[in-house]
């Protein structure tokens, strides 16, 4: 059974920076991607940044030149760091796991105040 769990979310000021982590347990294919999603309330969850086992990076162009997507072969663990927030960047912030099938975290909620 495969299981994703976040962490790292919280309240930061406009401005400021936040590390998300993502640690993938069970049975892991090597060959997979990994990626970020967001949902604001009354909105559709949206892409931010996927990153395959290669290392190959796709961004949403909100988060182009202030978050990076990486990774830890090693420990099945996916990060997004996130610089210079704004409040709209607030939203839970999902997790997501492809290997054939797909898999998600429970989220983890990020607030940026103004």
């Amino acid at each position: 059974q495969v299981q994703l769990v976040e962490s790292g979310g919280g309240l930061v000021q406009a401005g400021g920076s936040l590390r998300l982590s993502c640690a993938a347990s069970g049975s892991i294919f090597s060959i997979n991607m990994m990626g970020w999603y967001r949902q604001a309330p009354g909105k559709q969850r949206e892409l931010v940044a996927t990153i395959t086992s290669g290392g190959s990076t796709n961004y949403a162009d909100s988060a182009k030149g202030r978050f990076t997507i990486s990774r830890d072969n090693a420990k099945n663990t996916v990060y997004l760091q996130m610089n210079s927030l704004k409040p709209e960047d607030t939203a839970v912030y999902f997790c997501r796991l492809i290997m054939g099938q797909n898999y998600w975290g429970q989220g983890t909620q990020v607030t940026v105040s103004s």
